[in-house]
């Protein structure tokens, strides 16, 4: 008896779906080959040879002349770029098509816009964990804990962060009526919209037990983010702190250059991170001399949402036992990107490299892969659905220890 092995036959859509899918592969192969200017040269020499290029200039001319139907060349470049690099199975890689490109630039503020509230995703819409001072929301009286569960006539129950969040948002000056939920109770609150300008880094003098600190808070890593941490420092050492909190919670990065700035604020001299990539030598970012709180104790603040430059200054910190963590531990990221524009207006956001904590550790998975993080020294967590702030009374409670 013969043996023979038998496969379920494809049906017919989806012979005509791959069929699809190749040609678009394969005519964004060619159009690449054709046009190697248009990729980083870290990308360059993986899509275009010689005898590569020649070739997909021979297909070309033939799906110019023999392909049944037209086709849009711009949004097969674009979805076939983003294809080409998905296949790359890296997170943290991606294609901007030139509207999300303009779109990504003009970002100026990583908060919920309209009201001026942080949330989190939670069954019944959307949880508050933090109201910006002056914003409608604290006018109005919303508070954290509260849950968004209706915005107008619109339940957010089941609903994605995304949807229920671009509800709230709209022109300043327009009303948005929410529901919200506090314990068993039910408010609704309307508020008129504003343009929510929320600085990256902010600074205040907290006092606990009689013991003045100063906390500051950095959202994100971005063009002068150091600096402006650098000046909350200066008010609040002025304003009497004899320690420091720097919350970095939730703050998922950005740019190496502002993450060694930031550690130079209160690391002296020596190494803040090193970074190793296959087309870029390894390099050692040190301290740049120029720290004006070396003296008083200090604790960073940190969650799981703490990520890549923020995962950089934390570890330097403590490797360089400057600072005491308190937390959860960090997001667990080892590599970095680098954004490079292409000539249509869009740009690749892709993986280039790995870095390393002062004690020579990756903080990632191996690669791309998610990793541990940073342990933090004191294990500490906030419940969002309390009005108490958990995580940082821990962190004010173990600074004023250091200061006495």
């Amino acid at each position: 008896m013969s043996s023979r092995q038998f496969r379920r036959r494809p049906s017919a859509v989806r012979i005509a779906v791959l069929t699809v899918g190749a040609v678009i592969l394969l005519g964004v192969g060619v159009w690449l080959g054709g046009h190697p200017g248009w990729m980083p040269s870290a990308l360059r020499s993986a899509f275009v040879n010689d005898s590569g290029s020649r070739l997909m200039q021979d297909v070309v001319s033939l799906l110019q002349r023999d392909y049944y139907r037209p086709v849009n060349s711009g949004q097969l470049i674009n979805k076939g770029i983003a294809g080409a690099v998905a296949s790359l199975d890296d997170p943290y890689s991606h294609y901007f098509n030139p509207g999300d490109y303009h779109s990504f630039l003009n970002q100026s503020n990583p908060h919920l816009s309209g009201i001026g509230v942080d949330v989190l995703p939670d069954r019944r819409g959307l949880m508050i964990v933090a109201v910006f001072p002056g914003s409608p929301a604290a006018r109005a009286g919303l508070t954290r804990g509260m849950v968004i569960v209706r915005v107008g006539t619109r339940s957010l129950a089941g609903r994605s962060t995304e949807f229920s969040s671009s509800l709230i948002r709209g022109p300043a000056g327009t009303k948005v009526t929410v529901t919200v939920v506090n314990g068993k109770r039910r408010h609704v609150f309307t508020m008129k919209r504003a343009k929510i300008v929320i600085p990256v880094a902010s600074g205040r003098v907290i006092t606990y037990h009689g013991v003045k600190l100063g906390y500051l808070q950095l959202t994100s890593f971005t063009q002068d983010a150091s600096a402006e941490l650098r000046a909350a420092v200066r008010r609040v050492l002025r304003g009497g702190a004899r320690g420091l909190i720097l919350d970095l919670r939730e703050n998922g990065g950005g740019l190496l250059d502002q993450a060694v700035g930031v550690a130079s604020i209160f690391i002296p001299d020596g190494t803040i991170v090193s970074t190793d990539g296959r087309a870029q030598p390894r390099q050692v970012y040190l301290a740049q001399r120029n720290a004006i709180a070396t003296q008083q104790p200090m604790v960073v603040l940190v969650d799981r949402g703490t990520a890549s430059a923020a995962e950089i200054v934390t570890a330097a910190l403590k490797d360089r036992h400057r600072a005491l963590v308190v937390g959860t531990r960090t997001y667990g990221k080892g590599v970095f990107q680098e954004i490079d524009p292409l000539p249509n207006g869009g740009a690749l956001d892709f993986t280039v490299g790995e870095y390393f904590t002062p004690d020579g550790q990756n903080l990632g998975g191996g690669g791309v892969r998610r990793g541990q993080g940073v342990t933090p020294s004191i294990y500490a967590q906030d419940n969002p659905r309390t009005r108490l702030d958990e995580a940082l009374q821990a962190a004010e409670r173990t600074v004023a220890n250091e200061v006495r």
